[in-house]
């Protein structure tokens, strides 16, 4: 493996002229070399030495920097580190051009082995969500715990608000959507994600909005940007579909890590009602429920959801020491503070 600090904007070659890549206060980006993919990982300097390794893994369109607030939320408890899968935020396309739920599951695992951090505090998010459930099914050696926020588990009756996103994925579709929104500003495509994936849009500050739409802008500049989305998109349905010991819902009931699942109440791309059918299915899982939260809770509630992993910590640390465990109970409401 080898790895190079980024500089404060992307490589000319991936996108000239670019917007600069944001970096919150106390990050860091690095650029990490690895047989047939390079990766982009967001870290944070460990508050003290001896802290466990977290990793950090997002959804569909999403970046690194998804898990900027979270990651801010547990300084002092993990060292954090959040990837940019292949072909989103600043990483480049995989050298195969696999984008399906096992292919960037592959890309996670192949950086786990190479930077031998395993095992993980594992988080995932939506699309991240199926992938590191893939991961913790496959590597059980590399996940310490597993915590999903709203993860993309295969439902039956997918909510219809979440159907234009899986079109995405249908060959010809992508470019046809191009066409028809050619005259859409980035704005107008930031309010309109932000109005499906948070509970409350109005939350999001207006510095926040501003730099997700410069990062759009850069992001769309990149020659594989509708591509990546498109395959992702397409990997996600396709996922859906397996059945056998490849199925995203047998594979759940494989993991063997102890388990946080959070679910949001205004979730319009993942079922609120899978959050029972999620806690049943993992072997040892915790159910937080936040009603008021969208399809990002670790962005619009990150304290809540700290908290709640806190309280997983705190559980396993405790059974690890041969103490009574205190479990985490089951949650239909959470304190929701920001």
């Amino acid at each position: 493996m080898s790895s190079t600090e980024l500089p404060s904007v992307p490589p000319t070659n991936l996108a000239p002229k670019a917007a600069p890549v944001r970096v919150s206060e106390g990050e860091r980006l690095t650029s990490v070399g690895l047989p047939g993919i390079t990766l982009t990982v967001r870290s944070r300097p460990a508050a003290s030495e001896g802290l466990p390794p977290a990793l950090y893994v997002h959804g569909l369109a999403g970046s690194s920097q998804n898990w900027s607030s979270l990651m801010a939320e547990l300084d002092g408890v993990v060292d954090s580190e959040a990837v940019d899968l292949p072909g989103f935020g600043d990483s480049p396309p995989p050298d195969d051009g696999d984008y399906s739920v096992s292919g960037h599951a592959r890309a996670v695992i192949r950086y786990l082995d190479a930077s031998g951090r395993g095992p993980v505090h594992l988080f995932g998010n939506s699309l991240g969500g199926a992938v590191s459930t893939r991961v913790a099914a496959q590597r059980p050696d590399l996940v310490r715990t597993l915590t999903l926020v709203s993860p993309a588990l295969p439902e039956l009756r997918i909510q219809r608000s979440a159907v234009p996103t899986a079109l995405i994925g249908v060959p010809g579709v992508a470019p046809l959507f191009t066409r028809l929104t050619r005259d859409w500003t980035a704005e107008q495509r930031v309010r309109g994600s932000m109005a499906l994936c948070y509970g409350d849009p109005s939350r999001v500050s207006p510095e926040a909005f501003r730099y997700a739409v410069e990062e759009l802008e850069r992001r769309m500049q990149l020659p594989y940007f509708w591509d990546a989305l498109a395959r992702s998109a397409r990997g996600i349905v396709d996922a859906y579909t397996l059945g056998g010991q490849h199925s995203l819902w047998r594979q759940a009931a494989r993991v063997l890590a102890p388990t946080l699942l959070v679910y949001g109440g205004r979730d319009r791309l993942v079922g609120f009602r899978m959050a029972q059918k999620a806690a049943r299915t993992f072997r040892d899982a915790r159910l937080l429920t936040l009603p008021e939260a969208g399809h990002v809770a670790m962005m619009e509630y990150p304290r809540a959801v700290a908290t709640g992993f806190r309280e997983l910590l705190t559980e396993v640390e405790r059974a690890g020491s041969g103490s009574a465990a205190v479990p985490l109970s089951v949650s239909e409401s959470a304190s929701q503070g920001s």
